[in-house]
């Protein structure tokens, strides 16, 4: 299986790729649009800004692909930033508009640490899954929660995690061939 990581000129893509090659994956990290329409998985790797992640993805072309790719129900997995950045709108850099693949908004958090850092429960997975990270998603997608904050979202073919499975040890690691496998 060819598992395409999108490059929005930051990003975890490194953590990423060692996580998918650990688990005998092949992976290449591109924003070419023909690679995102004919890959067999597609991920939205975590980390960075989104106004320049959209604006990186608008530029490449990307965010055509990716629409498209969803619309015709192609497998995809977002970790954190790559999760929001897949609904409407984010409040983060002055509010941005996402890929809008479903309906949903970006929101800081305000009743935690920010950024919130560190380890915890995802429920009902049963897991600890670690994370890092400032804004969560609101969405009616919203089917796994940590503290009450949305922790996975599913729409179609699309899944989310605001958890990073690559840095969440071997829970992580099944979380992601299990995304891989039921493609």
């Amino acid at each position: 299986m060819d598992v395409v990581v999108v490059d929005y000129g930051a990003g975890n893509t490194r953590s990423v790729c060692a996580a998918l090659e650990r688990l005998g994956y092949q992976s290449v990290v591109t924003s070419d649009p023909s690679a995102i329409t004919v890959g067999d998985y597609v991920v939205l790797p975590g980390v960075g800004s989104a106004r320049s992640a959209m604006a990186h993805l608008d530029r490449s072309g990307a965010t055509t692909a990716l629409r498209d790719r969803f619309s015709r129900g192609g497998p995809m997995l977002g970790i954190c930033l790559g999760m929001q950045l897949a609904v409407t709108s984010s409040d983060e850099d002055g509010g941005v508009n996402g890929l809008d693949l479903f309906p949903g908004r970006v929101q800081r958090l305000v009743d935690h640490r920010v950024p919130r850092l560190g380890w915890c429960m995802v429920e009902p997975l049963g897991e600890a899954m670690y994370f890092a990270h400032s804004y969560y998603v609101v969405s009616e997608s919203a089917t796994h929660f940590a503290d009450e904050i949305t922790a996975m979202v599913e729409s179609g073919s699309f899944v989310g995690c605001q958890f990073h499975p690559e840095k969440s040890g071997d829970a992580g690691l099944n979380f992601l061939d299990r995304c891989l496998t039921r493609a």
